[in-house]
């Protein structure tokens, strides 16, 4: 099981698989090995649903970018 937060609150997002989590690695550049975080601005999730982002995952990053251009998303594995 995977937990998503956001990174500047620590405010709980949503559980998301280890496949979606999968998904959020391939499509992201990480900066090294521990890197969990990722940015994601409105841009970036439209592109990553056209790649096939599964509906419950983007569902948790649109609720957390809410009214802002963006957010950075944190994973833990728990």
């Amino acid at each position: 099981m995977v937990e998503l937060y956001d990174k500047s609150t620590n405010d709980y997002l949503g559980k998301i698989s280890e496949e979606e989590l999968q998904f959020l690695i391939d499509n992201f550049e990480e900066e090294n090995l521990t890197d969990e975080d990722y940015y994601i601005d409105r841009a970036t999730l439209e592109f990553l649903k056209e790649k096939g982002m599964s509906p419950e995952l983007a569902k948790i990053i649109e609720s957390a970018i809410g009214q802002n251009e963006g957010t950075e998303i944190l994973y833990k594995r728990k």
